[in-house]
């Protein structure tokens, strides 16, 4: 599961967005400007800081990765890397 906390306005959310696009892969983004507490929730899990895009990946269960402000390399291995754990399937 992938989940990208971001805001509309935010041009370094574009720029993750794009990249999960073109890696084909199912994500869920979340506007925390728009719901309810979930900025809070992206705090609780990336150590408190309130930058976006924050990225929640879950290759299994027990194997979870936050990467904050990722550049398009580090998004690009990480995402790589999930791909690869899942058997090169998507959600």
């Amino acid at each position: 599961m992938i989940v990208v906390y971001s805001t509309a306005w935010c041009p370094d959310c574009l720029r993750a967005r794009q990249v999960l696009k073109e890696a084909g892969v199912d994500f869920v983004e979340i506007d925390i400007e728009k719901v309810p507490c979930a900025e809070e929730a992206m705090r609780a899990f990336n150590g408190g800081v309130g930058k976006v895009p924050t990225i929640l990946i879950e290759a299994l269960p027990e194997e979870r990765v936050v990467l904050v402000e990722p550049s398009d390399e580090v998004l690009r291995k990480t995402l790589a890397d999930y791909k690869a754990r899942r058997g090169g399937s998507e959600e």
